[in-house]
């Protein structure tokens, strides 16, 4: 399959795009990762360009774009959007959301055990404001499947089991405070090429949708507290 992944949900800029041969037998792969936050507006899209044009595919040529639909950034989020469907629109093709935290769970698959038939994640993303992203993932028979929903919650109330094995971006701020002291910790961000591994799952189980119909998945409805919320949170400490 010919694809195009973005994700801008952190703060790393991550791209790639798959091509295949005429027979679809092999693909070749071109990847591309910046800085993101405040930088992302102004380079995502010369840099998918520029993406595009090594590959040698037009917007046309492409099967589906791939896009980190969240949980994450709400200013990344919303920018991955609508830079995908904005390319869909213009080249008639599909947009796939994808699960950024399904994302992560599956680089750190790729990264620590890629050869086993099992493996089971909780995957974290750092929410800030004192809270993370969290989801659990199990990986069998080559196919990953969900163990319960999206939650938002603080570094303590992860579910302590040494079973499953830690992937995210929340170590370094909220390392001390997990109750999973035991579990294997990889450091790892929801990647472009990531997206690409899981694509072709989803897109034969029919994830793809028209490009008016992508939404980003927002997991925080608060994104800000009032000055009379900090003045009492301060006057409590």
């Amino acid at each position: 399959m010919n694809l195009l992944a973005l994700d801008t949900s952190t703060e790393k800029m991550s791209l790639a795009v798959q091509r295949s041969d005429s027979g679809g037998h092999t693909s070749e792969l071109w990847q591309h990762s910046a800085e993101g936050g405040a930088q992302t507006s102004a380079h995502l899209i010369p840099a998918i360009q520029s993406l595009m044009a090594q590959a040698g595919l037009a917007f046309s040529q492409l099967d589906a774009i791939v896009f980190g639909s969240g949980p994450g950034s709400f200013t990344g989020l919303r920018t991955a959007c609508s830079v995908a469907q904005g390319l869909a629109l213009g080249a008639n093709v599909k947009v796939l959301p994808m699960d950024t935290l399904l994302a992560v769970a599956e680089e750190a698959r790729n990264q620590q055990a890629p050869e086993l038939a099992h493996f089971q994640v909780q995957a974290l993303l750092d929410a800030r404001m004192d809270e993370m992203y969290a989801a659990r993932y199990v990986f069998s028979s080559g196919l990953w499947s969900q163990t319960g929903g999206h939650r938002l919650i603080r570094p303590e109330n992860l579910d302590g089991d040494a079973s499953w094995t830690l992937a995210g971006n929340v170590f370094v701020n909220y390392g001390a405070r997990l109750p999973c002291a035991d579990a294997p910790r990889v450091e790892v961000l929801p990647t472009a090429s990531a997206m690409l591994r899981l694509a072709p799952a989803l897109l034969a189980a029919g994830a793809a949708l028209p490009a008016d119909q992508a939404l980003p998945l927002y997991i925080r409805d608060k994104v800000a507290k009032t000055t009379l919320e900090r003045a009492a949170e301060k006057a409590a400490a």
